[in-house]
């Protein structure tokens, strides 16, 4: 194995390590013990909530945080890794309010539990409490490196426990670190469990190092990570490769994790004595300090001294931070989105200025990226087929793909491959590693080629990136575009090209999810997203993209319609029909059959266009109106986007209603392929007239 270490006497210090620096790193491995068994005190005081610790992985983390540099180099730790953010240039103070969950809490404002550290000065990015997913935004942040600092040799660390590894998104971020031969450090912190799970049982073979070593251009390394000399000697060679090589590196480190998992743990019932008493003899904090000793580095005095004053620190902050207050109340939805810009605002309600001949709304979507390209050079644009050709030298010869749908055809050939570019089929891995470019400032918008195949990427969507700018106190965001074709109605599209789940979506806090109907909506809304600074789900229906009743002349590059503004369709007087996408249409066309049948009536159809934020000042103007309502959509009756809509709409219109609130939408199962099959469960326009029918005679 390349680049292994091991032993605990290096006469030869490794790297440019003095005195004072060893002493340090002393301090460091020591305030993070003393840090964890304070913490775990003030648990057992009922003083705090949680407590999780890194006791064991002190070490290499110092180790890790001396060779790196803060502030220029980024990280994506993990749960464990307080010595490294110590290292990095985090304090005390900065933790115990962590732990204690105060206002000041410089990490999360409260929001996050301890041991989720967060600078965006010293490059630290949020983590979340879901093992493993933060592997793919690291390589997006890698990535980003790359195209935002060309010849910078800053680099990316991203730390793991070894049980996290065994997550689809560890893989697929080797894949794509591979591929591109991104800048990107794994720190792999092995303690040989999995909370109670032994790593034998958890990684075939029992060692991830030897698991990876396959992966080209992989650098991989092997250190006792126990050993603070044997680390630092390790993680000098690993940063130093990965900086000049701007190549990824693996660093396995062997540690102990002498306490148990977290205070929700008992490690007595599943390590028995002897393990436990074997990790004692590895343990950091006993090794290091009888180095020192032993090389004359610190004399008993010195030590106790040092041990003192970490001691008394400790104590002092407690004292103070105890007093701190708690977030106050009506601070729970500051910073769900962006504080900087209000997509929902005027600023986004611009007039069109109409050119050229109707054009599909695929077209639209297409012309409106390139435009929006044109405007903003962070823009990048990625995701499975969506470039022409990933072969450039066959550009000259082929016509190119650009999507499954063509809406992308052409960006690459017009804006360049490292802009616009194919990935590997792993939907996670886009929207991940798109979260990671966002959060260093570009502006990604990628695609999921059917929405049927978005639940692999549903942890990076609702864990990582829905979360991030909440979970950090707005300390990061990751401001991006992630366009979905969806929906039914192509006919023999079937259980796993014709499904619509927009509600699931709808239901993640620090999302926004739009829904156009036509061309003209489609170019309006998709550059608000792009313009927006928050994360956006854009879904766009298959079923619409090229029909010629929706088709609208392209209304300028500058045209953009707020998010949470409905658009009145069709205006009427004794039934409102609430509806988006396909289900727009029909429900224009039931209204026409309703009202050539009996002339002395008419039926509003509002098109929501948002679905989050939604309009529900012009559902109530409507439903006031009317006092008759039905909302119609393609997705599942049950617990449906309807369901919450009609909802308030009983809970805050009820004097309003002659009628109850209707309903129209899918049988509750799978889209069938014969198209017989289809039609019964895709909701109809006669469905639309025969519920509308049921309200006006109510």
């Amino acid at each position: 194995m390349a680049g292994t270490t091991s032993g605990t006497m290096l006469r030869t210090l490794p790297g440019k390590l003095e005195r004072d620096d060893l002493i340090r790193a002393f301090r460091i491995m020591y305030l993070s013990r003393r840090i964890d068994d304070r913490e775990i005190l003030l648990k057992r005081q009922n003083r705090i909530y949680f407590q999780v610790s890194g006791a064991g992985h002190e070490a290499i983390q110092t180790a890790a945080g001396m060779a790196l540099r803060a502030g220029h180099d980024w990280f994506f730790p993990y749960y464990r890794d307080r010595a490294l953010c110590l290292a990095l240039g985090l304090t005390t103070e900065d933790m115990l309010l962590q732990a204690l969950g105060a206002e000041k809490d410089p990490s999360s404002g409260g929001r996050q539990m301890p041991s989720h550290w967060s600078s965006s000065r010293l490059h630290i990015v949020s983590p979340s409490s879901a093992t493993g997913t933060q592997f793919l935004p690291a390589a997006g942040c890698a990535n980003a490196a790359r195209l935002l600092h060309s010849g910078s040799d800053e680099i990316t660390l991203v730390s793991t426990g070894d049980g996290a590894t065994s997550e689809g998104e560890f893989w697929e971020s080797l894949n794509v670190s591979c591929l591109e031969r991104l800048p990107l450090l794994y720190l792999v912190q092995d303690n040989g469990y999995a909370i109670s799970v032994p790593v034998e049982k958890q990684t075939a073979g029992g060692n991830i190092a030897r698991l990876v070593a396959g992966f080209p251009g992989l650098k991989v390394f092997e250190c006792d990570g126990t050993d603070f000399l044997a680390s630092y000697a390790t993680m000098i060679q690993a940063v130093e490769h990965c900086r000049v090589e701007q190549m990824p590196v693996l660093v396995h480190a062997l540690c102990i994790r002498p306490y148990a998992h977290s205070l929700s743990d008992d490690e007595k019932l599943y390590k028995s004595a002897a393990e436990r008493r074997a990790e004692a003899s590895r343990d950091p904090i006993r090794r290091f300090p009888e180095w020192l000793l032993a090389e004359g580095i610190l004399d008993p005095h010195g030590l106790d001294l040092l041990t003192h004053e970490v001691d008394l620190e400790v104590q002092e902050v407690t004292e103070r931070v105890l007093k701190a207050t708690p977030p106050p109340i009506g601070s729970a939805l500051r910073f769900l989105y962006s504080d900087r810009v209000d997509p929902t605002s005027k600023e986004f309600e611009t007039e069109p200025r109409f050119s050229g001949d109707p054009r599909t709304m695929v077209d639209a979507i297409n012309l409106t990226l390139h435009e929006e390209m044109r405007r903003n050079p962070l823009m990048v644009v990625f995701g499975e087929d969506v470039a022409d050709c990933s072969r450039e030298e066959n550009l000259t010869e082929v016509k190119g793909k650009g999507g499954v749908f063509k809406a992308t055809q052409g960006l690459q050939i017009a804006h360049g491959s490292q802009r616009v570019f194919n990935t590997p089929i792993a939907e996670a891995a886009i929207v991940g590693r798109a979260a990671g470019m966002a959060t260093r400032g570009l502006k990604p918008v990628v695609e999921i080629q059917f929405f049927d195949y978005i639940w692999p990427a549903m942890m990076q969507l609702r864990d990582e990136l829905a979360s991030l700018r909440w979970r950090s106190n707005n300390g990061f965001s990751a401001p991006m575009v992630i366009r979905v074709p969806i929906g039914g109605y192509l006919t023999g599209g079937a259980v796993y090209h014709s499904q619509c789940g927009e509600v699931i979506f709808t239901h993640i806090p620090g999302l926004r999810v739009i829904f156009p109907s036509n061309a003209l909506d489609a170019c309006g809304l998709l550059r608000t997203a792009i313009r927006c600074d928050d994360p956006v789900l854009f879904l766009e229906h298959k079923k619409l993209y090229r029909e010629p009743y929706n088709r609208s002349p392209m209304p300028g590059p500058d045209y953009m319609i707020p998010f949470g503004k409905a658009k009145i369709v069709k205006p009427g007087s004794n039934l409102t029909i609430i509806t988006y996408g396909a289900l727009v249409q029909k429900s224009l066309q039931a209204a026409t059959q309703i009202e050539q049948r009996n002339d002395s009536l008419s039926v509003e159809v509002i098109d929501l266009r948002s679905l989050s934020p939604y309009d529900w000042e012009s559902i109530r103007a409507s439903v006031d109106k009317t006092s008759r309502v039905m909302i119609v959509h393609e997705d599942c009756l049950s617990w449906g986007y309807g369901a919450e809509i009609a909802a308030r709409i009983a809970n805050e219109l009820f004097t309003s209603l002659d009628a109850p609130v209707g309903r129209v939408a899918a049988l509750d199962t799978w889209v069938g392929y014969h198209p017989q099959l289809e039609n019964e469960i895709l909701p109809q326009t006669e469905n639309i007239v025969a519920e509308a029918d049921r309200l006006l005679n109510f």
